[in-house]
């Protein structure tokens, strides 16, 4: 039979997705792996190897989480369909003493299970660049320096030796070069120019103005012609951004095609705004 319960409001899934911090904050690994579905998964960053099920996202707390005091400075929230989008930044002291600023921006996909219908986190994605992560850490002084040689053993432990390549997954991708194509598709878009946009765009690539429904590239020419962005990450095949639109503030997701005949060219377009 097909699911008969009302659509969770916007309240109930935000109060879900805070229960992340809020675990991660007193190092609670029971309540924080608790809030994801059985089969749920951790994409942190994106790119890498996702941490997939229980007993994995476990030793992802164990690895990433436990060893390290972790601040989330949020700036906004976005609720669209069973996805909340979330744009911070995540100061991670790790346990020399030495404090990464990490630029983020974070999608929760979230589903309702059992009779009581909670909330529980499938798919947990993370964007944010690693390689500008790890300059960091090297350019912080002895305190980096020597948390960078703990963070190497650490993985082996939690990890093993594939999880450490899965890891390092992480560090390939679009990079700058699909960020330089997310900003030419905007300048097409200010220009009015659908024929520009569709160049960029691989053939039958995912257009939607809200995160949820698809559109044509008419459409969202005419829709978004205003559309600005900032906060460019770069993260596997997808560049994430902070977008304005109108006067409201989002996150946009601009996915890359891993096909060799559309390689390079933009596959889907989500503004969650």
């Amino acid at each position: 039979m097909p699911d008969q319960r009302p659509p969770h409001n916007a309240s109930a899934l935000l109060e879900a997705v805070e229960q992340s911090p809020r675990a991660v904050a007193v190092h609670d690994k029971s309540a924080w792996v608790a809030i994801f579905a059985a089969d749920g998964q951790v994409n942190d960053p994106v790119g890498s190897t996702p941490h997939v099920g229980t007993a994995a996202i476990g030793r992802f707390f164990d690895t990433f989480i436990a060893p390290n005091t972790i601040a989330f400075d949020v700036q906004h929230d976005v609720v669209a369909g069973m996805s909340v989008l979330r744009d911070l930044t995540v100061h991670t002291t790790m346990s020399t003493g030495v404090t990464m600023h990490i630029p983020m921006h974070l999608r929760y996909d979230l589903v309702a299970q059992g009779p009581d219908g909670s909330l529980k986190i499938q798919r947990l994605f993370a964007h944010w660049e690693l390689q500008k992560m790890v300059g960091q850490l090297l350019t912080s002084g002895g305190r980096g320096l020597l948390a960078s040689v703990i963070l190497g053993p650490q993985l082996i432990r939690h990890q093993g030796l594939s999880g450490c390549a899965g890891f390092l997954r992480g560090l390939s991708g679009v990079r700058k070069r699909g960020k330089r194509r997310v900003d030419d598709f905007v300048a097409a878009l200010a220009q009015g120019d659908a024929t520009a946009v569709s160049a960029l765009l691989a053939p039958n690539a995912t257009l939607s103005l809200d995160g949820v429904s698809e559109t044509s590239v008419a459409e969202f020419v005419s829709t978004a012609q205003h559309l600005e962005v900032e906060k460019l990450l770069a993260a596997g095949h997808t560049v994430t951004a902070t977008v304005h639109l109108d006067g409201r503030r989002g996150v946009g997701l601009f996915e890359f095609s891993q096909d060799a005949a559309d390689r390079g060219a933009i596959s889907a377009v989500r503004l969650y705004i």
